[in-house]
């Protein structure tokens, strides 16, 4: 349930089109329902302003879509984070409006899509081989209702790539550097813009990066100040707090007109 679902019930209740009892049958799922296997999170969206997701990743089948279904029943918004070719499938038997993001690798359904924000988030890689974890920021984004562009493959290894593309790090209101082998890229960004930076490492990399862990080590490490660092591969995390960034910074737009 969102804010506007809640206004809407209470207005309603106001002038008479819904009677209490009704309008408390319809509140009757405003704090979480719980389906056995899970307690889906209904309130969520209206607490938090991030709906509830499905981590798919250790759940079965069966259980993926029992909480995907019940979400979609109540007019939520979908979305479901590493998802297989397989798992989509069998979701989009629930509803064939959902998208797979296959590079993302996440399912989204936007029953109730949220304005497109000014505020601008940009996404850069160190390598091509972060794309996926790059989309999967990105992809979060967008379902939220935040404006997202990207620079990719922009890693130390050539930084005259990032350093051309250097005005464009000024137009976002918030970056997110994804980057995996020594992670070093967070701090270069960090040292040429004053924009919150969102670091996210990967698990790319030969032995010695210990799936991701040398890449955290670095960005926690950064003597780059502003920036802010989310664990391994996790791409939904680093969308979700920029996104929360720039709804930030659209209320302050808002205040001063």
């Amino acid at each position: 349930m969102m804010k506007e679902d809640l206004k809407h019930i209470l207005e309603d209740v106001k002038s008479g089109v819904k009677s209490v009892f009704e309008a408390i049958e319809e509140l009757r799922y405003l704090h979480y329902e719980d389906i056995k296997d899970a307690r889906v999170d209904h309130h969520r969206s209206l607490r938090t302003g991030i709906p509830e997701a499905i981590f798919c990743e250790g759940k079965s089948m069966d259980q993926v879509m029992s909480i995907a279904r019940n979400i979609l029943e109540r007019g939520g918004n979908l979305l479901a984070t590493r998802v297989s070719n397989g798992l989509f499938d069998a979701l989009k038997t629930i509803d064939r409006r959902m998208v797979y993001h296959p590079i993302a690798r996440m399912v989204t359904l936007i029953q109730r899509p949220n304005p497109e924000t000014k505020g601008l988030i940009m996404i850069i890689t160190a390598g091509t081989s972060d794309i996926p974890i790059a989309e999967e920021a990105k992809t979060t984004c967008n379902a939220l209702g935040s404006r997202v562009e990207t620079l990719y493959d922009v890693g130390v290894a050539g930084i005259h790539r990032l350093l051309e593309e250097g005005r464009r790090l000024f137009n976002a209101r918030v970056i997110c550097v994804v980057a995996g082998m020594e992670g070093a890229l967070a701090s270069i960004v960090g040292g040429i813009t004053d924009r919150p930076i969102i670091a996210v490492p990967t698990s790319i990399g030969y032995g010695a990066n210990l799936q991701g862990l040398s890449a955290l080590l670095t960005m926690i490490n950064s003597c780059s100040p502003g920036i802010a660092v989310v664990n391994i591969d996790n791409g939904f995390g680093a969308g979700c707090i920029a996104h929360k960034i720039n709804i930030i910074g659209e209320a302050k737009d808002q205040d001063k007109k």
